[in-house]
């Protein structure tokens, strides 16, 4: 304890005491950034906060000053309202009148058209479902027919590759068993052949041996001959001599019998390894040619397994294109059923748009005059593709005449529209000198006026005259309501 105590009260050294000073002012760096940092950022969210109450004030003052207008223009759009609806009711009661009577003639008029009209969707209904069912018919008869080819073809192909399958497997196994029967046969002769030599080794040395037996029996007796005589002669020489000799010949008979069994069993053994060489070369050639025929068989069977493969890949190729073919006559058969539901209904909408007269007749009779209906298709220019163009559209005739009664009547009407607006353009110039008369000034007084007569005879310009028809047209001549200038101003004013 007295030791830590000394150590606490030493003083510091200028160094230490430097590293304390610079810690400090370290210290005080990063507060004072740390400050500044919450400093800027309290600022940006006050600012943030700011611009978004501006933005809500702003969008607040845009919604009020939005529903002012609204109601400004609601009070004006109301006034325009009632003003519309009491020219609407008044329009409306002057036509209720004439429109009764119409109506009752139309709904007449609409129910025979109607029990008309239903008659021949019912026909056409009928015509229509007759044709699917030949249609439908022709397609089964068609997929059958293709379904039982498909099925004999692959049947057959079946057949024919079992068969040939069998018949390689008999000609695999039939080989095998010629190669074994072979091979056992060779395997006999070598063994017979071994034996019948060793026999005969066996027998020519039994034969070497009694004859060696009487020859060694002959020169044993003619050597006790001419023993007994040379000893009688020499007595211990030549009984020493003798015994050599005796010995040397012995073993030179001996070594020579020996090497001639010796080269003897060598040729045989040559003879017998040519033999089994030859057999050996034999049967090599027999295997090649077994596996040669093996490997022709293997290959002749890949062959009709990739034949096999490319005839079902066909079959299956050909029954897709048969499932798509199929799809896609039965979405035509779609397409055209819906055509003909939507040429149904545009003839329902159609047949609302259409006008008493048409009601009645929808059928007009051709306005050809005979001279036209005798032009002939020169017989060079008529050909099959034209006849059967001309066939399938023989039946389109009454729609192409309506159709060119609709447009001539579109045309007919546009051009009326045409003529009406300039008849309009004229009354409002008529109107507008009629006003011009009424007032006085000096702008007017400068102008032509209707007060003025000269010649007796008026310097307004004068309407035109309304054309009539012509007494080969289809419609008569129409009528239209005039209304005095002074009555609509009075309404208007």
């Amino acid at each position: 304890m007295s030791k830590k105590g000394k150590k606490a009260k030493m003083p510091l050294s200028d160094e230490e005491q430097l590293l304390l000073f610079q810690q400090k002012l370290l210290a005080e760096e990063e507060m004072a950034k740390k400050k500044e940092r919450l400093l800027n950022q309290f600022l940006k969210d006050k600012l943030a906060k700011e611009e978004h109450n501006c933005a809500l004030n702003l969008s607040k003052i845009n919604t009020q000053w939005r529903t002012v207008l609204r109601e400004v223009k609601t009070r004006e759009l109301h006034k325009d309202i009632e003003i519309l609806s009491r020219t609407f009711e008044r329009v409306v009661d002057c036509k209720d009148g004439s429109l009764v009577k119409d109506l009752s003639e139309a709904e007449e008029q609409y129910a025979h058209a109607l029990r008309s009209h239903l008659h021949n969707i019912d026909q056409l209904l009928a015509l229509q479902r007759r044709r699917l069912s030949l249609l439908e018919e022709s397609y089964n008869v068609e997929l059958e027919a293709l379904t039982k080819e498909f099925e004999t073809e692959r049947k057959t192909i079946i057949d024919q590759h079992e068969e040939e399958i069998h018949y390689l497997q008999d000609v695999f196994v039939a080989m095998e068993q010629n190669c074994l029967d072979s091979e056992y046969e060779s395997k006999l002769e070598f063994q017979s052949m071994w034996e019948d030599l060793k026999n005969k080794n066996l027998e020519e040395k039994h034969f070497l041996r009694l004859q060696l037996e009487h020859t060694v029996e002959d020169l044993w007796r003619r050597f006790q001959d001419a023993l007994k005589n040379y000893t009688d002669a020499t007595e211990d020489r030549k009984i020493a001599f003798e015994t050599l000799k005796a010995k040397d010949e012995k073993s030179c008979k001996e070594i020579e019998a020996q090497m001639k069994k010796i080269q003897r069993l060598q040729d045989s053994i040559i003879i017998l390894k040519g033999k089994i060489m030859v057999h050996g070369r034999e049967s090599e050639e027999q295997n090649q040619d077994i596996r040669e025929d093996k490997e022709l068989v293997l290959v002749q069977l890949r062959k009709l397994k990739a034949q096999r493969t490319q005839a079902r890949g066909i079959s299956q190729e050909n029954l897709v294109k048969l499932t798509l073919e199929s799809n896609a006559t039965l979405k035509a058969l779609r397409k055209i059923v819906d055509k003909g539901e939507k040429v149904l209904k545009l003839a329902e909408i159609c047949r609302k748009f259409e006008t008493e007269e048409e009601k009645v007749l929808p059928f007009y009779s051709s306005v050809l005059t005979p001279e036209e209906q005798d032009i002939k298709i020169d017989p060079e220019e008529f050909t099959e593709e034209l006849g059967k163009v001309i066939m399938d559209y023989i039946g389109m005739e009454n729609f192409w005449k309506r159709y060119n009664k609709v447009k001539l009547e579109q045309l007919s009407l546009q051009h009326r529209r045409a003529q009406l607006l300039e008849i309009n353009e004229k009354l409002r110039e008529m109107l507008k000198q009629y006003l011009d008369g009424i007032s006085v000034s000096d702008e007017v007084l400068s102008q032509l006026s209707p007060r003025f007569i000269v010649n007796q005879s008026r310097n307004l310009p004068q309407p035109p005259s309304m054309p009539t028809a012509q007494p080969g047209g289809q419609k008569p001549p129409a009528t239209y309501n005039i209304i005095e200038a002074a009555h609509v101003i009075a309404h208007i004013l």
